[in-house]
This record gives C-alpha cells, sequence and structure tokens, in this order.
C-alpha cells in the first residue's frame, strides 16, 4: 500500500509565475494508484472539485476560511498569487482515499487554538512577534478512519504545521497535539498514519524524534519537512522524497516541496 503526501503551495510553481496548477498537481500525485494521499496548501474553494480531478473520493477540512466567495476569492487570487496565496481565497487540507476503500470516520482538531497558544506561549516564552506569527492563520490536523480491503481499520491524520522560522518550537508543539490527537483517535493495536507538512525536521522538533522511537512507536522520519510516519504498518523502505524530474512541469517544478511517499504492508 502506498502513501503520499504534498504541500501544493497554493498550486504555484518554482520559480513563481501568475498561473496555478492545481488540477494538474491533484493528477500527478494520484499517478501509479497510492491509496491514500494527504493534501496541504489547498485553496478552499478547490475542495469540491477534488474528486472529479482525482478519481478519489475526498475528504477535505478547510484550515484557513475564504472572505470572499469560493469562485470571486480564485479568480481575484490568481491576478497575483505570489502576493495573495490565502489571504482572500482561504486555505485547507484534504485526504484522498481510493474508492476500494471505506472511510468510516472523519474528524479534524484546530492545532493552534487562542487556549492553547496562550498556555504554550507563556510556557515556552514567547515574545510578542512569534505570538503574533502563531495567531495569524488557523492550523488543522484532520484524521479518517479507513478500511483497508484486508479488513482492518487505519487511523490517517493530515497535519499542515504552522512556519514560524525564527522559532520551531511553535510547529512542534502543533505536532505533538497532532500526534496526541491521532494516538487518541486509535483503537489498541490500530495501526496509525501521520502525514503532511510538519514544518519541522528530526534536527529541529524533540517531538518528531521521540515519535521514532519506542514510546510512540512510529517509523523512522525522513530529513526534509514534508513525512509519512506510521505505526502498525509495516514499511517496505524509508520515506522517499520525489526527485525534481518527477514534478517538473515545463520550465518550472510543480510547488516549492517535493511528494514524499512510504510503501507499507
Amino acid at each position: 500500500m502506498l502513501i503520499r503526501s504534498w504541500n501544493l503551495f497554493h498550486g504555484r510553481t518554482v520559480p513563481s509565475g501568475r498561473k496555478r496548477h492545481f488540477e494538474r498537481m491533484v493528477k500527478l500525485v494520484c499517478e501509479s494508484g497510492p491509496a491514500i494521499v494527504a493534501l496541504q496548501e489547498l485553496a478552499a474553494g478547490t475542495v469540491p472539485r477534488l474528486e472529479a480531478w482525482s478519481g478519489y473520493a475526498a475528504f477535505g477540512d478547510v484550515a484557513a476560511p475564504a472572505r470572499l466567495p469560493r469562485n470571486l476569492g480564485i479568480l481575484l487570487t490568481d491576478l497575483d498569487p505570489n502576493r495573495l496565496r490565502s489571504a482572500v481565497e482561504g486555505q485547507a487540507n484534504a485526504i484522498l482515499v481510493a474508492r476500494s476503500l471505506e472511510v468510516t470516520d472523519h474528524r479534524s482538531i484546530v492545532l493552534n487554538p487562542r487556549a492553547f497558544r496562550k498556555r504554550v506561549a507563556e510556557d515556552l516564552g514567547l515574545g510578542v512577534v512569534a505570538r503574533l506569527a502563531w495567531a495569524r492563520e488557523r492550523r488543522i490536523c484532520q484524521a479518517l478512519r479507513v478500511r483497508l480491503e484486508d479488513g482492518r481499520t487505519v487511523v490517517v491524520g493530515n497535519l499542515h504545521a504552522t512556519s514560524f522560522r525564527d522559532d520551531k518550537r511553535v510547529a512542534d508543539a502543533e505536532l505533538l497535539r497532532a500526534a496526541a490527537f491521532v494516538d487518541g483517535l486509535a483503537d489498541p493495536e490500530e495501526p496509525v498514519v501521520l502525514a503532511g507538512d510538519f514544518n519541522v525536521t528530526v534536527v529541529t522538533s524533540p517531538t518528531l524524534r521521540a515519535l521514532g522511537t519506542s514510546e510512540w512507536g512510529f517509523s523512522p522520519a525522513g530529513p526534509g519537512l514534508d513525512h509519512v510516519l506510521v505505526r502498525g504498518l509495516m514499511p517496505r523502505g524509508p520515506e522517499r522524497q520525489w526527485p525534481e524530474d518527477l514534478r517538473r512541469h515545463g520550465d518550472v517544478l510543480l510547488s516549492d516541496h517535493a511528494p514524499v511517499e512510504l510503501e507499507v504492508r
């Protein structure tokens, strides 16, 4: 079973251009038939289109609501996507699930609610700049319970943590909250997948390092910011990051992130 995760960068490219490629990206990441795909940095208005683009069952959750009606927000952002990004069209996460699998539960949690930010900011001694940056954009972790073809069920979490380069403890706190969320949803011995853009690496995140220990029991994380971690499933190798040629489109790269994938049994 192949599991993938990709931050779509609001459909943008590297180098940046005015044209966005949400549909092309979704179709690309679904090529070769992965069982589960976790997506981040979608425009909120693209969520209803995901099933048509992918052929998969799509489960989206809005992190930052659009400030304008769906089509108007997307059209306005298309005028200058590099500057506006999610400012008017909002932002969402989504999990795509192959039609051969059954989804029996769908939940989500806010990773940076006000009370949580206040408590952690006090514990960490965060300054005003960090507190304001953390409050700027709502972040979520979504979770599905998926019944596999062999009858087993697995809890699949998908998160996009806050990006704050000056203090990675912010994203680390959100990662711990997301891990506790999916762990709490799982039944004893039920497999768990935790995927997404964690915005931390094993170097910068005590939580990410701890997840790979016997206490949490997840598979080892690769070197980047994007991850697919599993517990209770057997990886067939380490996380793999796509080489640039697989996401090259003409003279540009689709997204500033490479998809990551993990094959399990």
